[in-house]
């Protein structure tokens, strides 16, 4: 009776419950989102520029966690979205400025969040006080490369105020170039969308001979374009030794975007979206701390990802533990909940149906003793020696059925029952109910 189990009477028991589970895993598995990739490529913009140095300070947080960050040179936000838009570019995700796309000229991409504010610059090499674009007409003008932010937001600028040629003689230069040809005279004017602490802004703002122009209408402009915001430059607040700028400046400044393929694996807008959390939460000249990232300024539709993000921060389980454990939990668990379904109903269905199993080992052979028992009452009924007979085998065959201990009494008594119909068999006179 502490006969163990053989492994095909273990099967036989667990093989239904077994095949159960499988089932559920392959069905379950159909809905586990694939592990994330090890490599993404971001497109920035210049080597020189916030963007690229951006790019650069994502690419070490990501390095942390086992993430390959591509950071991919551009001309910037215009060839982004490009690169973006193109399946076979490579480039998955990418820092674009306000207002130069959105869902309807770009589909397929979303936002992950704004990360701070890009001013325009506007210098002319004139003395003076200037408050409006319109004074700029019959200059030349440095509106920047074809591509990046700053032509886009120039180009729109100066349509508002009539300001195309023949009024204005354009010059496709930015950067530090185009700081040079505004202090060697040869523009007029030069714009830029780059933060203050900008090589060429900062050369400009104490350059002698170069004004600041100065946003009177920056709130008008706000109302027709939603992608900017008025900002005010306060007097003396880049340099109080040499109260620079000498007046309070009214800026108008798109914001700079995450923006991402629609197909990013959401693990990954996590990830980009905490390393673009500890690279701009302290804000800045114009940003308090905390105000960046933000769900605000967006021309793309918000990442669901990122929706989470800023509503309830990092996912639970990226907290506590490493991203590539995190990511192998929070996968591992479509698998588990399934199989906890289906275990629940089976661990409540399993017990009835083991002591089923066991005790239809025992019940079989009183089938066999009745048979034998009710053959013998029969007046013409197999004699005595081969009734006995036929009960020996049973019995031989019952001393080899294996139960566990909590059913060894049934086992006993289904013996003693045997025992009971032998010796009923042996008396002298059948015992069919006649004496």
């Amino acid at each position: 009776m502490n006969r163990r189990r053989t492994p095909r009477e273990l099967l036989t028991l667990f093989l239904p419950s077994i095949l159960i589970v499988l089932a559920g895993f392959l069905l379950a598995y159909q809905f586990v989102e694939p592990a994330p990739p090890k490599r993404i490529n971001i497109a920035t913009g210049g080597a020189s520029g916030a963007y690229y140095a951006f790019g650069e300070a994502y690419k070490a947080i990501l390095a942390r966690e086992g993430i390959t960050l591509e950071v991919r040179q551009t001309k910037g936000s215009v060839e982004n979205l490009a690169l973006l838009s193109d399946a076979g570019s490579g480039v998955d995700i990418a820092l674009v400025q306000g207002g130069v796309g959105d869902a309807a000229s770009s589909p397929g991409l979303m936002g992950l969040g704004s990360l701070y504010f890009e001013p325009l610059w506007v210098f002319v090499r004139a003395e003076g006080q200037f408050e409006q674009l319109a004074d700029l007409g019959h200059m030349r003008l440095a509106i920047g490369a074809k591509g990046s932010g700053t032509r886009a937001v120039a180009d729109l600028l100066l349509a508002d105020n009539g300001l195309a040629p023949p009024k204005v003689q354009i010059e496709e230069i930015s950067g530090m170039p185009a700081a040079e040809a505004l202090l060697a005279g040869k523009v007029d004017a030069a714009f830029f969308v780059a933060s203050a602490a900008s090589k060429a802004v900062r050369r400009l703002l104490t350059a002698p001979g170069v004004s600041l122009l100065s946003f009177r209408r920056a709130a008008a402009y706000t109302r027709k374009h939603r992608f900017l915001s008025a900002l005010t430059l306060p007097e003396g607040v880049l340099d109080f030794a040499a109260n620079l700028p000498p007046r309070d400046v009214g800026l108008l400044a798109p914001a700079a975007t995450l923006v991402a393929r629609e197909n990013l694996h959401p693990a990954l807008v996590d990830l980009l979206m905490q390393a673009a959390q500890e690279t701009h939460r302290d804000g800045g000249l114009f940003e308090q701390p905390g105000q960046f990232p933000s769900s605000s300024y967006l021309d793309f539709p918000l990442s669901d990802e990122a929706r989470r993000f800023f509503k309830s921060g990092p996912p639970f389980l990226q907290r506590f533990l490493p991203f590539w454990a995190a990511t192998l939990v929070d996968r591992m668990l479509v698998m588990l909940l399934p199989l906890l379904t289906l275990l629940i109903p089976l661990i409540k269905v399993f017990p009835p149906v083991y002591r089923w199993r066991i005790r239809s080992r025992i019940y079989r052979w009183y089938a066999q003793l009745q048979a034998i028992d009710d053959a013998a009452r029969q007046p013409n009924g197999p004699d005595r020696a081969d009734t006995l007979a036929a009960i020996d085998k049973l019995e031989a065959e019952v001393i080899r059925v294996t139960v566990p201990l909590s059913y060894a009494d049934e086992l006993y008594t289904l013996r003693r029952h045997i025992d009971f119909v032998r010796n009923q068999a042996r008396r002298p006179v059948r015992y069919e109910g006649h004496s």
